[in-house]
C-alpha cells in the first residue's frame, strides 16, 4: 500500500487525525526534505524511517521502492507542505504502483492553492491551475494561450519573481484584470493582497517579499 498523505502548509495543526494514524502505522515514510517531515514528526512524537523521494532522485529510487511495495511494505509519500503530486513529485511512483498492482490512496487534506482561490473573492466555480509558469522555454507562449482563458486562473510562485510574473501578466492579461496574491498562509505573517494586477504589482514592489506565494487572476470576461 502507498499512502499519499498531505501535509500542512504552514500551521502544524493543518493535519487531519487520519493522516497521524497512517504516518505512525507505514514502514517508510518517502520524503521531500527529510528535515522538514523530521520537525512535523517531532512534533506529533512520531518515530519512523524516512527516505528521500524528490525531483532529482525519483527516476533513481523508483523500481527500488516499488519492489518494496510488492513485497508487502506499507509506505507513506509527504512533501515538504501540502499534497504531493500538485507541483511536486507523486505522479511517477502512483503511476508505476497502479501499473503493477500496488494499491494507492490519496489522503485529504492541505493544499495552498484552496484557500488562496476561496480568500480571493474571485469566481471559483470554474478554473485552471497552472502551477509554476515555464522559467524559460515556452513562458511566452504559455502567457499568450492564458490571456483568452476564461476560467479563474491560480498560479504558484516565488517571493525572487514575483514581481517578474506580475509585470508579464500585466502585458499579456492587462492592467485592470483583478487578482489576489497570498502568500504565507496559515502562518503568523499571512497576507493576501487583492486588487486589479496593476494594484497589487505597484503594493508589492515596493516591499520585500517573503514565503510562498500564490496568485489568482480573474478570467478573461
Amino acid at each position: 500500500m502507498l499512502y499519499i498523505v498531505p501535509s500542512p502548509i504552514g500551521h502544524l495543526k493543518d493535519i487531519t487525525l487520519r493522516a497521524l494514524e497512517v504516518l505512525k502505522e507505514v514502514d517508510l515514510i518517502l520524503a521531500e526534505d527529510t528535515r522538514t517531515t523530521s520537525h512535523l514528526l517531532n512534533h506529533y512524537q512520531i518515530i519512523k524511517p524516512l527516505s528521500p523521494y524528490h525531483q532529482h532522485n525519483e527516476h533513481k529510487v523508483l523500481h527500488h521502492l516499488v519492489d518494496q511495495l510488492l513485497q508487502g511494505k506499507k509506505m507513506a509519500l509527504v512533501t515538504d507542505a501540502g499534497t504531493p503530486g500538485i507541483s511536486d513529485p507523486a505522479f511517477l511512483i502512483i503511476r508505476e504502483c497502479i501499473k503493477v498492482g500496488v494499491q494507492v490512496e490519496c489522503l485529504p487534506g492541505a493544499t495552498a492553492f484552496v484557500p488562496a482561490l476561496i480568500n480571493s473573492g474571485i469566481p471559483s466555480n470554474r478554473f485552471a491551475f497552472e502551477g509554476f509558469l515555464p522559467q524559460k522555454k515556452g513562458r511566452q507562449t504559455l502567457l499568450v494561450q492564458l490571456a483568452t482563458e476564461e476560467r479563474t486562473m491560480i498560479f504558484y510562485e516565488s517571493p525572487m519573481r514575483l514581481i517578474k510574473t506580475l509585470e508579464e501578466m500585466i502585458q499579456y492579461f492587462g492592467s485592470d484584470r483583478l487578482c489576489s496574491v497570498s502568500r504565507e498562509l496559515t502562518k503568523v505573517f499571512e497576507e493576501n493582497k487583492r486588487g486589479t494586477l496593476q494594484e497589487v504589482y505597484d503594493y508589492f514592489k515596493l516591499k520585500t517579499v517573503k514565503g510562498e506565494i500564490v496568485i489568482v487572476v480573474e478570467g478573461n470576461s
